[in-house]
């Protein structure tokens, strides 16, 4: 394996490692208590496991999912990828990152939020930002060779010292529902990170990550294999060790109900004690520039592939043209205006869209991903892809859908569509 796709894999790790990625694991594992390894496998297999398995999908169609997606439909495949870049990057996942940012690494610091704090913070944030998207030719240097190490270092440190104070210290008591269920928690857990979505979005970066710096002949399959490894493999040790910390920090009860009346999340509460256990008076400064690198590298990410996808689909409306930068700069600033709604603003208006999303992606996936063993005909794709966004349509407006509380009410549909889709070719034939 050479220097270059180590690289590749450590940026797109930073474009994964945004500041869910923190929250999710240590309060997995304080929950699943004696059952922390079968429900931090659940979450692994569906977390780590499942955006691997989208960016080797992508890399086996010649010109990636854009293409893949237009033979099932043309217009599918606009619609489809619009909708995806343009709610996980300006109108969903920018906007949050920075407001995240800026309630880990400032917020704790202040007596309450206010408006010009967090107006200074976001102007500064996506300043950076935005220099950092604005040549996408250095990318991979900027992330993969410079702010990945700091992160993955900083992390680590937390890390190693936690393992130091809590060593000696019994795991937890797990919750009464994961008596039995811990492994299906998990895997639940990791299927609603949602970054599933994002690996649709970071493919086509890895692919030309792939052919900038190995060139042109390189094998892409291959080459996005041993990258996205790369990248899961440190997700997955951190997503564990996150998760042991959670699974052997004490938490008085005490503790517990101040959690619960500010409304906290207990896995921000656990990361704020363990820096500050780790670190003393200044975990908290360490612990706001874990978040904010993590924060900063998904910003990056989503701005330059959703800039990238919509100058090659919209180069122009029409007679004014449209640059890279023109939708760079367009996406960076609608990403600062959101975030200064705040980050409760920001993820109420944003879950309903992502909620039907997320179960057609995750068709259109499996689809293409059955397709590459065994060709399907395009009408039992688009019968699936038609009966899925039907059902992910209801179940977001409050009609009752069978396994809807698991968010699986998408699957028997899909299987459904498919095998309907696949009798209507054969009496067509």
């Amino acid at each position: 394996m050479n220097k270059n796709t180590l690289i590749i894999g450590f940026m797109l790790f930073a474009f994964f490692f945004g500041s869910g990625n923190l929250i999710f694991p240590p309060k997995l594992g304080f929950e699943s208590g004696q059952f922390f390894i079968p429900d931090m496998l659940g979450f692994i297999l569906t977390g780590v496991g499942l955006p691997l398995a989208v960016l080797m999908i992508g890399s086996k169609y010649d010109g990636g999912y854009q293409h893949a997606l237009a033979k099932i439909h043309p217009w599918f495949s606009v619609a489809l990828l619009s909708a995806i870049y343009l709610t996980i990057a300006p109108f969903f996942v920018i906007p949050r990152t920075g407001a995240v940012a800026y309630e880990m690494a400032v917020l704790p610091f202040l007596q309450a939020t206010n408006w010009t704090s967090l107006f200074i913070f976001t102007v500064i944030y996506y300043a950076i930002s935005l220099w950092l998207s604005i040549n996408p030719s250095k990318l991979v240097d900027r992330i993969g060779a410079i702010l990945t190490p700091i992160l993955f270092v900083t992390v680590l440190a937390l890390i190693i010292i936690a393992f130091i104070k809590l060593g000696a210290n019994p795991a937890s008591i797990a919750l009464p529902n994961y008596d039995g269920k811990a492994f299906f928690i998990g895997f639940l857990e990791g299927y609603n990170t949602m970054d599933m979505i994002a690996s649709v979005a970071f493919s086509v970066l890895v692919m030309n990550a792939i052919s900038q710096k190995l060139g042109k002949r390189a094998d892409l399959f291959v080459e996005t294999t041993k990258s996205g490894l790369i990248a899961i493999s440190a997700l997955a040790l951190i997503y564990l060790s996150l998760g042991w910390i959670g699974n052997h920090l004490p938490i008085s009860s005490d503790e517990m109900t101040q959690v619960a009346d500010k409304g906290q999340n207990i896995g921000t509460f656990i990361l704020n004690k363990s820096a500050v256990l780790g670190f003393g008076s200044s975990g908290g400064v360490v612990l706001g520039l874990i978040a904010s690198l993590a924060c900063l590298t998904t910003t990056v990410g989503l701005t330059v592939s959703a800039s990238e996808y919509f100058h090659k689909i919209f180069p122009k409306i029409g007679a004014v043209k449209l640059s890279y930068k023109s939708y760079a700069i367009t996406f960076t600033l609608i990403g600062f205006i959101l975030a200064n709604q705040g980050l409760s603003a920001v993820i109420d208006k944003s879950i309903p869209v992502l909620l039907v999303l997320y179960p057609i992606t995750m068709t259109a996936m499996i689809l293409l991903g059955l397709h590459l063993i065994k060709p399907l005909p395009a009408i039992a794709k688009q019968v699936s892809l038609a009966l899925v966004t039907m059902v992910s349509v209801l179940s977001v407006v409050g009609v009752s859908v069978p396994l809807n509380e698991y968010s699986m009410q998408w699957l028997p549909f899909a299987a459904a569509g498919l095998i309907v889709g696949l009798i209507i070719d054969n009496l067509k034939r």
